[in-house]
């Protein structure tokens, strides 16, 4: 509708307006549109340049409120250095004036200074030579307490040997009585020794001292576990229960019933091993030491109690 309105007012204008009037107002009304396009192209220049100086100015923007927050933080810092600066200016000063009356109390106050100042050097040797001496003393106990821990280190490492070998033995024992176990015979470590508890019911009829063959294989069974271990102390203790013995004939006592039994026991144990003799060892307890005060028949029995050489640990203890 536009474009026809157009089209009647230049048809008008030609029937109504002269040639040359008309060729005027065409190159008019092109020269404005070439203005109107030039218009628009730097209208959308200057948008885009008003964009980038929105985005320069909120750049600047952020740059100012950072100095503004540095420069606010370097006002406070300056602040406190002014005032520790006037602080110490004040006591600058002080200590000029004191310096000025010192200057000032003449001789006599120099002297006197100076002869507390030779007092002060006389005890500070007093104390550096008593430093000097407690010096030498802690280096002397330093090395005692190096010496003692590398002791106490090698103890312990000959206790740990020891507890090893204890465990050792301990195992080769027990595998080697494993068959007895049901027949009241008992391997026990405590205390760094071996217990090898047999019942009387393995080892001897009532009242006798003749060991039983069943034991005796047992007995034998731990001489040939012993026989090669040449550091051990083997202590064969014989016990009985609280019931008194009737015979005529020896045995009369349980002390001598026990003693008696733990001598069988050392017999049979050197006529079928390499035990050394000098290893061992038989003793008598009688009924004074009950393992069940209720159970007569877990007190008649024969202990056997293998302790490791001590000698290691004795020489390390001696040589303290």
């Amino acid at each position: 509708m536009k474009k026809l309105s157009i089209i009647a007012l230049l048809s008008l204008a030609t029937a109504c307006v002269p040639a040359k009037k008309y060729k005027e107002l065409l190159e008019k009304e092109q020269k404005c549109s070439q203005e109107l396009e030039a218009y628009k192209k730097s209208s959308l220049d200057y948008e885009g340049k008003a964009k980038d100086l929105e985005a320069r100015f909120d750049v600047l923007s952020k740059e100012v409120n950072t100095l503004k927050s540095d420069t606010s933080k370097l006002g406070s810092q300056f602040r406190i250095l002014q005032i520790q600066y006037d602080k110490m200016s004040k006591q600058n000063e002080s200590l000029e004036e004191a310096f000025d009356r010192l200057k000032k109390t003449g001789a006599k106050e120099t002297a006197s200074l100076q002869s507390e100042l030779e007092a002060k050097n006389i005890e500070l040797q007093r104390k550096e030579d008593a430093l000097i001496s407690l010096e030498a003393e802690l280096k002397t106990k330093q090395q005692l307490l190096a010496d003692r821990e590398q002791r106490v280190n090698e103890l312990e490492e000959a206790m740990k040997r020891k507890d090893e070998a204890t465990q050792q033995l301990k195992a080769k024992v027990a595998a080697a009585l494993r068959g007895f176990e049901s027949q009241g015979l008992s391997v026990v470590q405590k205390n760094g020794k071996i217990y090898v508890s047999m019942e009387a019911k393995l080892l001897f009829a009532s009242g006798s001292t003749i060991v039983e063959p069943n034991g005796k294989k047992a007995l034998i069974e731990l001489a040939k576990v012993l026989e090669n271990e040449k550091q051990l102390e083997i202590v064969v203790e014989g016990h009985t229960d609280t019931d008194k013995l009737t015979s005529t004939t020896h045995p009369t006592s349980n002390w001598e019933l026990s003693v008696l039994r733990a001598t069988s026991v050392v017999d049979i144990m050197l006529a079928n091993s390499k035990v050394n003799p000098v290893q061992l060892m038989a003793a008598g307890r009688s009924e004074f030491h009950p393992v069940d005060p209720k159970d007569k028949a877990k007190n008649r029995r024969i202990e056997i109690i293998i302790s490791p050489d001590l000698n290691e640990l004795f020489e390390l203890i001696s040589n303290e």
